[in-house]
């Protein structure tokens, strides 16, 4: 019989550059602002055209790796988000960039539901399971905290496209490895997947995703944004009732029914909501307020990722004393507290000023996200675990483009709102974003330079402690949600208990 442990391992490595790619494009954005001359809005579409193409396609791709096998769509996403990283590296203006990381997206979909579902197939004991979800969500909290060191090194010496190209001998290594120990599994009662529920589900998680990111950019005067929310809701509606009609749906909609599934697919939704624009800003932060350089600010947060890794595993010994409620809720309230410590930030820090938050807020985030992973692949059936590891994907990219597009604008509108501009100093591109006044100051005068600069710096820490405490205020109301909607969830879920609910 194939190691489990050693396929876990290729799912791990799987799973750690997904999360690696995300955090080394934040440290490159401001980079992206001078070679490329993106606008802010153009860099919220850079960040969040990745997580809508992959939000957009994961039920598809859960299903599809149900159907023609988990191993072999995990192979095929490991050579297509190789191929599509070379893409994203060499882009040479902003638009292109922004359709590189759809690409990149697309990819990515028929990677992330494959390693979870490859992880609820082998891993059949509860225990283990468990345990094997807890490291599972620990290697991608330490590819967020490894990422932004490795583009540090490779953006200290090298262009901003040349962090994607990390990801090329990494997928190497998931192909060679998942060929020689992945088992294939796959539904053997699977139908013909229905193309118009992929249809629906796709049009209707980008229509609604794209009228709340030109709501919160333009406001809701404006008829298109309306419209184009209002569309993807009655698209997503007729996904689910379509759903309810068919013998193979996409997702079946009686997992729904078990308050463990459902809550936890909220929880985590809500969680990296406000998790997810953070880590963006703090990119921001260090670098442009504190003015530190990129590999400085990558192992300014390695010890809050490294922390998310070392949670994962203990996340799983904490759910018999705590249980499951007990665990999420307590993650969700340390990252409370850790961002309401981040609303006291200044323009001027220590850096022992910051870590403590950091290593609290890591370790909470991953007691949060190892239980809700694991109680949403343990109330699924085997035969569905593709589908279900992609609901709760989804749920998790659409909160991470949500909290992209709505936490963002929060921080870029308190920065217009509060930025008093020196006499003379060209509004426009000063106006747009911090990085667009680092950019103007660099044409001016060194006394009017630095007095722009610190205008500016002072109005994106308003911005910042604004979101902070925003942020603050959504994770200490999921923490309540995550205590009563998960109370007395099993503490160990076992098989056969999962057999009889769906048979």
């Amino acid at each position: 019989m194939t190691n489990r442990w050693s396929c876990l391992a290729v799912a791990c490595v799987a799973t750690l550059l997904l999360s690696l790619d995300l955090t080394v494009l934040h440290l490159a954005l401001p980079s992206l602002v001078a070679d490329l001359g993106a606008s802010s809005t153009q860099l919220l579409w850079i960040g969040d055209m990745y997580g809508l193409a992959l939000a957009g396609l994961l039920i598809t791709m859960g299903n599809v790796g149900d159907r023609i096998g988990r191993k072999r769509l995990l192979l095929i996403g490991a050579a297509a988000f190789g191929a599509a990283s070379v893409v994203t590296a060499y882009a040479p203006s902003a638009e292109l960039l922004i359709a590189a990381r759809a690409l990149l997206g697309v990819a990515a979909a028929t990677i992330m539901p494959s390693t979870l579902s490859i992880v609820r197939n082998v891993f059949t004991d509860p225990g283990e399971r468990t345990a094997a979800v807890g490291i599972w969500s620990g290697m991608s909290a330490a590819g967020f905290a490894v990422g932004p060191v490795v583009g540090g090194l490779v953006l200290d010496h090298f262009w901003w496209g040349s962090v994607f190209l990390i990801n090329v001998p990494i997928m190497a290594l998931v192909i060679v490895g998942g060929l020689l120990v992945l088992p294939e599994s796959r539904n053997p009662n699977a139908g013909r997947i229905d193309l118009l529920s992929v249809a629906l589900s796709f049009t209707g998680i980008v229509a609604v995703i794209y009228a709340i990111k030109e709501m919160a950019h333009k406001g809701l005067e404006h008829a298109d944004v309306v419209a184009a929310g209002v569309a993807g809701i009655a698209l997503l509606a007729t996904f689910v009732w379509r759903q309810t009609r068919l013998a193979e749906p996409l997702i079946d909609v009686r997992l729904f029914r078990r308050r463990a599934f459902t809550a936890s697919i909220l929880t985590n939704l809500l969680a990296i909501f406000a998790m997810s624009a953070m880590m963006l800003m703090f990119a921001w932060y260090l670098q442009l307020v504190l003015g530190w350089s990129p590999l400085q600010a990558g192992l300014a947060q390695l010890p809050g990722g490294l922390a998310g890794a070392v949670g994962g595993v203990l996340a799983a010994k904490l759910i018999h004393p705590l249980g499951r409620n007990g665990v999420v809720a307590l993650g969700l309230a340390m990252n409370a507290g850790a961002f309401l410590w981040y609303t006291t930030l200044g323009t001027e820090i220590t850096y022992v000023t910051l870590l403590p938050a950091m290593v609290v807020g890591g370790i909470g985030i991953a007691f949060a996200f190892t239980v809700n992973n694991d109680n949403v692949l343990a109330t699924a059936p085997t035969e569905r675990a593709g589908a279900a590891a992609a609901v709760s994907e989804t749920a998790f990219e659409l909160g991470a483009a949500l909290g992209i597009a709505i936490l963002g604008t929060v921080l870029t509108s308190a920065y217009r709102a509060n930025l008093e501009l020196p006499a003379g100093v060209p509004a426009e591109a000063a106006r747009e974003s911090l990085a667009g006044a680092v950019s103007t100051a660099s044409a001016l005068p060194a006394d009017q330079a630095a007095e722009l600069i610190g205008a500016a710096r002072l109005a994106f820490m308003e911005g910042l402690h604004l979101a902070s405490f925003v942020t603050a205020g959504v994770l200490a109301v999921v923490a309540l949600l995550a205590l009563a909607g998960l109370r007395g969830v099993p503490k160990v879920i076992p098989e056969e208990v999962l057999t009889r609910a769906h048979s």
